[in-house]
């Protein structure tokens, strides 16, 4: 049986034309080492390839449904094939072990599908078919990818690298590979696995460099892979900074959840003023730290700054966690108060909130940096008492006129209005003085 197997692969060398399985009527491409980048992994359809040994039984098995795959998905879905007992090289590029290996090169080409279905012309098509779906939905509406998951690394070329990349207002980490880079393949999956975890935060996209050469050479790309990132903002080419990380997705995310929160504002400490200053500071936020501070009478400017500083401080400490900010003279704001059940103890006081379930969580603690910091750092790990908010719905705001910035001061007696006081009563305060 040995030697007639070899005698098979033999005779597969000498004459390989006579051994494929396939012909162009069958609308199966022939692939192999030559041909296969250019025809399958820099092209933009999904392939669906089989790498297959003449001498393979199961091989010769599949011959018939394959070809029925090759007319149903013509026009369509691409169908190869690939001798491996001929392009051994091949095969271990995409780690084939046994005959026949069937993948689907979808959207992320440098990643394909391994097909473990049943050997039908019927099943393949179907699983074809639904990669090809989600290209289409990564197209038209945010992405997913050949692994199962949503895939949002964004394919470049030298053509729209400045459009996407350079031209937006985006954090962007970009990929230079090759496709026969075993280092890049190994990255793949991490990559794609941190665009999921980093989408609306930082973009991610991939260039060829075996193809796009001019974007290559113009950020002297030596080697594969090679990543660099290009901070928020406008952006020349000489802002690219390289990439000094490690290559697992929980390596690339921290990376690069350091460089964007580098980069982002921190969060305004809104004064709660009228419905629209309170919504702003709040709504869509998954917190809302509120904190009341004492009567301008009570605490002058100065000792208010300080509190406001505090607080700012704080947002800055935090604002990687998007939380909304936001603060309200005692007594100013009575229902918010009496909804969040503060100020009857004193102020300064501070609730944190979450609108969206409608219950918020009060510190009983020092307001200080110190005890606040601990306070919301219970709150991030989910420890601490919560109560539903009084009411269960938003609080009504009253329109006041904002804090101008200075001391208080005392009504004099030109501001008292005493056109409603009887100064003829002899019980009159007048009189008793």
């Amino acid at each position: 049986m040995v030697l007639l197997r070899d005698l098979f692969a033999a005779w597969a060398i000498i004459l390989p034309s006579a051994w494929a399985f396939y012909s162009p009527s069958d609308a199966i491409t022939e692939l192999n080492a030559i041909n296969f980048d250019r025809l399958v992994t820099q092209d933009d359809a999904i392939w669906v390839v089989e790498f297959y040994a003449p001498w393979c039984g199961h091989c010769q098995s599949l011959v018939p449904e394959y070809k029925k795959l090759g007319k149903a998905l013509k026009g369509i879905i691409k169908v190869g094939s690939v001798n491996a007992d001929e392009h051994k090289s091949l095969g271990s590029q995409y780690g084939v072990k046994g005959f026949p290996t069937i993948k689907i090169f979808g959207s992320n080409k440098r990643s394909p599908i391994d097909y473990n279905g049943q050997r039908t012309a019927k099943a393949i098509a179907e699983a074809a078919l639904a990669e090809a779906k989600k290209k289409i939905q990564s197209v038209l509406g945010g992405g997913s990818s050949s692994s199962g998951g949503s895939d949002v690394v964004i394919e470049l070329t030298d053509d729209n690298f400045d459009k996407l990349v350079l031209q937006s207002e985006d954090d962007w980490m970009v990929e230079f590979f090759a496709p026969w880079c075993g280092h890049c393949k190994n990255l793949a999956p991490e990559w794609s696995k941190a665009a999921q975890e980093l989408k609306g935060k930082v973009k991610l996209g991939a260039l060829d460099a075996t193809v796009h050469q001019v974007k290559a050479s113009e950020y002297e790309v030596r080697g594969y892979p090679t990543i660099k990132y290009f901070p928020a903002g406008k952006k020349r080419s000489s802002n690219a900074q390289n990439y000094d990380g490690g290559r697992t997705a929980s390596d690339i995310v921290a990376w690069a959840l350091d460089k964007h929160m580098a980069n982002v504002a921190p969060p305004e400490l809104i004064e709660i003023i009228d419905q629209p200053s309170f919504d702003g500071a709040c709504e869509g936020k998954p917190l809302c730290v509120i904190s009341v501070l004492p009567h301008i009478l009570d605490c002058d400017a100065n000792c208010r700054n300080k509190f406001l500083k505090i607080l700012q401080e704080l947002g800055e400490d935090n604002k990687q966690k998007l939380w909304g900010w936001a603060w309200s003279e005692a007594v100013a704001q009575q229902d918010l108060e009496s909804s969040l059940e503060i100020g009857g103890f004193g102020y300064p006081a501070m609730a944190v909130v979450n609108l969206k379930k409608m219950k918020f969580s009060v510190l009983k603690g020092s307001f200080s940096k110190d005890g606040i910091k601990e306070f919301l750092r219970d709150i991030s790990y989910g420890r601490g008492r919560t109560v539903p908010i009084r009411g269960a719905k938003k609080p009504i705001i009253n329109t006041i006129t904002p804090w101008d910035g200075k001391d208080g001061q005392l009504p004099t007696e030109e501001d008292i209005d005493l056109s409603d006081v009887d100064l003829d009563d002899g019980d009159s305060w007048k009189d008793e003085l």
